[in-house]
């Protein structure tokens, strides 16, 4: 049995509603056995995910992300993908890391915002200006293709120049940005909550998607208060992400406050009540959804 090396080179083969296609069926095999380790020095973090979908596969991910990376030139975040067969256990593939994550990242908040926001949806607001930022863009126009884009970024030149990539409009006004989006994302790295629930339209949906540790908070309170709350998956991000174990702790809400996760799509609960109800997904990752992506990307090399 041969192992496969997939590459970027694979990304000309691949399609966002596809892929959330693929992360819904695979929630409807039997549940991921997932584990995860987090090591921290100081901002840095050394995260290594595994999974196993009985009839899917095998894979771990490995990721350092070392946030002073970018001022020495260097990417932010390093690691690997490894498939193995569900089987044999035997190794069957190394997909790029960067490749999955990308797509693995986006397509996961694309899959949410596909259940949630609503369907005429529009206006969206993109906070942050990075490569996630710019992923979400592409992922947003596939689902939502009449959409228009607004860009906001503590350090406007950065908004400012990936509107002139993507064809957006670079804002500094957070809160007229916010009152006015139909579906809001955010992808960056704060410690401290930037949108405020007293902001937030009815009908709005929000895909939260860049806070990943204990300490980092990209809305407040009031936004959870106000929002019906769904996860990706409860097992990655209510114990260990600051957006929920932070007001977990504190009594703002409850696990239970947490509706639905993908595994309830098959349910019909994974979904918005009506069309004023503000919608929240927390992107929280985890390695069952790196296990389908980078299942979907072998499939669709294979298939190309």
């Amino acid at each position: 049995m041969s192992v496969e090396i997939i590459g970027p080179e694979a990304e000309a083969h691949l399609d966002w509603l596809a892929l959330t296609d693929a992360l819904a069926a695979g929630h409807a095999l039997p549940r991921a056995e997932v584990a995860d380790t987090f090591l921290y020095r100081g901002k840095d973090t050394l995260l290594t995910r595994s999974a196993w979908i009985s009839g899917l596969g095998l894979a771990v991910k490995a990721a350092s992300i070392f946030p002073g990376n970018p001022a020495a030139g260097v990417p932010m975040v390093n690691g690997a993908v490894t498939l193995y067969d569900d089987a044999t256990g035997r190794l069957e593939a190394i997909v790029d890391f960067h490749l999955v994550t990308k797509w693995k990242t986006a397509g996961d908040s694309l899959l949410a915002a596909r259940r949630l926001a609503r369907p005429q949806a529009r206006r969206i607001l993109i906070v942050g200006a990075g490569q996630v930022a710019r992923s979400m863009i592409a992922a947003y126009s596939a689902a939502f293709p009449a959409a228009s884009f607004t860009l906001w970024n503590r350090s406007p030149e950065a908004a400012r120049a990936l509107a002139a990539a993507t064809g957006g409009t670079a804002t500094e006004d957070l809160e007229a940005a916010t009152r006015n989006a139909e579906i809001i994302a955010t992808t960056t790295m704060s410690s401290v909550p930037l949108i405020k629930g007293e902001w937030l339209s009815p009908g709005t949906h929000l895909d939260l998607i860049g806070a990943y540790r204990p300490d980092m908070r990209e809305v407040d309170d009031t936004a959870l208060t106000r929002a019906s709350l769904f996860v990706d998956a409860r097992a990655t991000t209510i114990a260990h992400i600051g957006e929920l174990k932070d007001p977990i702790a504190r009594g703002v809400i409850t696990p239970a406050s947490i509706r639905a996760d993908f595994y309830d799509l098959a349910s019909g609960g994974f979904a918005r009540s009506n069309a004023d109800e503000i919608t929240l997904c927390k992107n929280g990752g985890g390695a069952h959804l790196d296990l389908i992506c980078a299942q979907y990307i072998l499939a669709a090399w294979r298939k190309r």
